[in-house]
């Protein structure tokens, strides 16, 4: 991780750069006490977090995050002052953190935490690949897949939860149906939902990510790039993407959603 510190006074910077280069990540450092400098420095070498005094003569730190981000989009900022006055024009413009002098290791540490935890991850683009963190969507090259029955897109998604496992259809409709009795008729309408789902996989090209031996089925997930398969072994990007919201739709994600909130700190 790449920081910049920037204050006109070298002892309110040097501090600030002494705290940030003892945070546990042990990110690399680098302080200005001029903006143009800094500026300079981000054009060439980028930065992850910049943590910027408003108040300096040359160009106010205000000035200074608005062409940092023109250079540098994905920067976040987080501003440094001793004068809170200046907390409305920060919020305009969407600073990830607001620290008035003196400040502490701790606060140093909440604030860059915070503003890690809101960059957006890009997650690896695939051929195949299914998200479900927040709402589930399986896409082909980054769109979307339509289903045509709602359930038959809630099976994919139940089946990609059970991460490879066989499942029966019993299992399935229990899941999905939740208190409906597995009668005929009802095994029947659960038929024309696994037929749908097939059909949309076999329309879209990829009826190999799903398998289906003596009554029970399954998602293949070395055929699937998931969201969630990343973050249970430990992909960097997938826990940075994951933010608390498992397959927010269906009440049986509950379960995983708890797991993963035990389980993934």
């Amino acid at each position: 991780m790449k920081i910049i510190c920037v204050d006109d006074e070298h002892i309110v910077l040097n501090h600030t750069v002494t705290l940030c280069k003892a945070l546990e990540s042990k990110p690399e450092v680098i302080g200005f006490t001029k903006a143009k400098e800094a500026l300079s420095h981000v054009k060439e070498q980028g930065a992850d977090i910049a943590i910027l005094d408003i108040d300096m003569p040359d160009m106010n730190g205000l000035t200074l995050a608005t062409k940092i981000k023109e250079v540098c989009p994905d920067s976040s900022i987080i501003f440094l002052t001793g004068f809170s006055h200046y907390a409305a024009d920060a919020f305009k413009m969407h600073a990830s953190g607001y620290l008035l002098k003196p400040v502490s290791s701790e606060d140093i540490q909440n604030e860059i935490d915070y503003a890690l935890s809101h960059k957006a991850v890009s997650m690896p683009e695939a051929h195949i690949a299914a998200r479900t963190f927040g709402e589930f969507d399986l896409l082909i090259d980054g769109t979307p897949v339509a289903f045509s029955r709602s359930k038959a897109k809630e099976l994919l998604a139940f089946l990609i939860d059970r991460n490879g496992a066989m499942i029966t259809r019993a299992f399935a409709f229990a899941a999905l149906y939740e208190d409906e009795p597995y009668d005929r008729p009802m095994q029947k309408q659960f038929d024309v939902i696994i037929r749908s789902l097939k059909d949309t996989l076999k329309e879209n090209g990829i009826s190999e990510i799903f398998e289906m031996k003596s009554g029970a089925m399954r998602v293949v997930p070395e055929k699937v790039d998931c969201d969630l398969y990343r973050l249970l072994k430990g992909d960097a990007a997938a826990v940075n993407a994951y933010r608390g919201e498992y397959m927010s739709s269906y009440p049986w994600a509950m379960l995983t959603e708890a797991y993963l909130a035990e389980n993934i700190k």
